[in-house]
């Protein structure tokens, strides 16, 4: 597994030439306006709320790798490693993240057939914690528990999967059998699922959800405080659940970062649910998606920095994952 440099930037410029086009399309002099009378602090307010999603969510990490007897692991590096995975979030349902596994690999030995299905629990409890808020949040108004049973069925699908070890290895043994990169992987495959089995237990679950919904109730009122930077008064239960179907809806459908989805998503939803003024509602998206979703890939990029500057051969050449 290689890092692609060039790839993760590609992303990113794509990901600008969207939010570009999608200004000069709601116009980008009425947009101008409304950012000239925005309070700045609250953008910054937005990706110190951000920040704290990260550091709640490092505990879950903590407490996957202690659940798989991962140990001798500098909490420092541990930290770092797990902020280097968000180079990759730009990836569908932020399976990219799977990075910090090969960081893990590469540093202190530990194997990613270990490590990797970390990614998949982490990506599990996030959808249940989410589902959480929008439960919470939609009380009042039809419409959103539909989100939460789409939401809800989805997690409910794959434990019930993972909780069959028959059903686990026949869907395995199928993809042996298919040619090329999916049945050469199969081996690996087989030895991720004893990982995955033991994270995805009912134990499991509980602390690493409840962390779930107090960490992306911070990306929540990352938007709620943004939109307070434009003078509007969408109460926190709104923005909680904008921010929410929106993150849900983006990580269903599988494109990178869930750029297009979740920034139509959150736009149609503050105007025809929030009533919030067309413009700000095009400032406050993409000023919540630069504070949530693009400065995770930055803070990313400084941990990996950090981490090459005290491992130099870090990804310096092509490594066989064992």
């Amino acid at each position: 597994m290689k890092f692609n440099v060039r790839r993760v930037l590609s992303m990113m410029l794509l990901g600008v030439a969207l939010y570009g086009g999608f200004a000069v399309w709601r116009g980008v002099g009425k947009m101008g306006a409304a950012l000239s009378s925005f309070q700045w602090w609250a953008f910054f307010a937005a990706c110190g709320l951000a920040f704290g999603n990260y550091v709640l969510r490092y505990f879950k990490w903590e407490f996957y790798l202690a659940r798989l007897d991962i140990k001798g692991v500098d909490k420092r590096d541990s930290f770092l490693t797990f902020l280097s995975g968000f180079v990759l979030t730009i990836t569908p349902g932020k399976v990219g993240e799977v990075f910090k596994s090969l960081v893990l690999f590469e540093t202190y030995a530990v194997p990613m057939t270990t490590t990797a299905p970390i990614v998949v629990a982490e990506r599990v409890t996030d959808v249940l914690g989410i589902v959480v808020l929008i439960a919470v949040a939609s009380i009042g108004f039809q419409g959103g528990m539909v989100w939460a049973g789409i939401g809800l069925g989805l997690v409910a699908s794959i434990v019930v999967v993972i909780a069959s070890r028959r059903l686990s290895m026949a869907i395995i043994d199928l993809f042996a059998k298919l040619p090329g990169p999916f049945g050469k992987a199969a081996p690996k495959v087989r030895a991720m699922y004893e990982s995955l089995a033991v994270l995805l237990e009912p134990r499991n679950l509980v602390l690493p959800t409840a962390l779930s919904v107090f960490a992306w109730e911070l990306e929540c009122l990352s938007l709620w405080v943004i939109l307070r930077g434009f003078y509007e008064t969408t109460p926190v239960t709104l923005a909680t659940f904008f921010y929410a179907t929106s993150t849900l809806a983006g990580a269903i459908v599988p494109v990178p970062g869930g750029l297009g989805v979740t920034e139509s998503a959150l736009m149609g939803q503050m105007l025809e649910l929030g009533h919030v003024k067309e413009t700000n509602a095009t400032a406050a998206m993409i000023l919540v998606r630069f504070a949530t979703l693009w400065f995770a890939v930055f803070v990313g990029f400084v941990a990996l920095s950090l981490l090459k500057g005290k491992y130099p051969k870090l990804l310096r050449e092509k490594t066989e994952a064992r």
